[in-house]
């Protein structure tokens, strides 16, 4: 049972604490089976402690031997010196797992002990309010029952999608960056209403709405988002102009390539972090 594990977060910033208010929200894991650890920043970890009434330790002064799930949420560049520090106290039993843009489950198991059990995961900050897309994808010495239970937790935090390793760069830049595109859209469409002498707080409530609303027609309907699209837009319509005027500025392109770019940026590092552990 989830319910049961601890849960060690190696790494204290904001990914970290988006999945950790997500976990409580759904009270599958009690705030006292969650700890929080860092290397030096003690005030994080007491902003964390006093927030979610969860554990902190720093790293050096945690007892591994009671964790059952360690995930490495530290910053990508830290992750060599965090598998070396761990692959001399994991034990057999216990499950890593990495929220890190490019970290193979591979590139884990290569540089923990022989067999043990890891798993991949991109979640996004969208946890904190329990609609993250998250995806996950396990080492190949990881048991269906560990595969099961850290799905169950990560369903605390939004939808849960199995996908194959090689999948996980393009997911990273569709879903673990996805949410800062829209942001941005949102940015430029409050921009727009504002300079048309609207209240900011209003558009910026406006627009939520109707990003919320087009998400949920996508949820429920069964014809795709192209589809859609042409149903809400009438010939010599205000859409029709508003599409256009996107098409003509290279919108569609755009859009292409920012998942395309963060897709390969996630390659990238994962390759940068090999170079580094061989050169440590």
């Amino acid at each position: 049972m989830i319910t049961n594990k601890t849960i060690a977060f190696i790494g204290a910033g904001s990914m970290a604490e988006a999945m950790i208010s997500g976990i409580l929200r759904s009270n599958k894991v009690p705030a006292a089976h969650i700890i929080a650890c860092n290397k030096y920043n003690s005030e994080r970890r007491t902003y964390l402690e006093n927030t979610y009434n969860i554990k902190t330790s720093p790293l050096e002064e945690l007892n591994y031997s009671e964790i059952d799930l360690f995930i490495l949420a530290m910053k990508p560049k830290d992750a060599a010196e965090s598998l070396s520090n761990l692959k001399d106290k994991v034990q057999p039993h216990q499950v890593v797992g990495s929220v890190l843009a490019g970290i193979s489950t591979t590139f884990m198991e290569e540089h923990l002990p022989s067999n043990q059990p890891v798993i991949r995961i991109m979640p996004n900050t969208s946890s904190m309010v329990e609609e993250s897309a998250t995806a996950l994808t396990a080492g190949k010495h990881t048991k269906m029952d560990d595969v099961l239970e850290v799905k169950e937790l990560l369903e605390s935090m939004g939808k849960v999608f199995l996908i194959e390793e090689d999948q996980m760069d393009i997911f990273t830049g569709i879903a673990g960056s996805g949410p800062a595109y829209f942001y941005y859209l949102m940015e430029h469409m409050e921009e727009a209403g504002t300079a048309e002498g609207m209240d900011s707080e209003l558009v910026r409530k406006i627009i939520a709405q109707t990003l919320l609303g087009a998400a949920k027609m996508i949820m429920n309907s069964e014809e795709g988002p192209g589809a859609l699209r042409e149903n809400v837009t009438s010939p010599n319509g205000t859409t029709a102009a508003g599409l256009a005027a996107l098409k003509n500025n290279g919108g569609g392109n755009a859009i292409a390539q920012a998942v395309n770019s963060a897709s390969k940026r996630s390659k990238e590092i994962s390759d940068e972090l090999k170079n580094v552990l061989v050169t440590s």
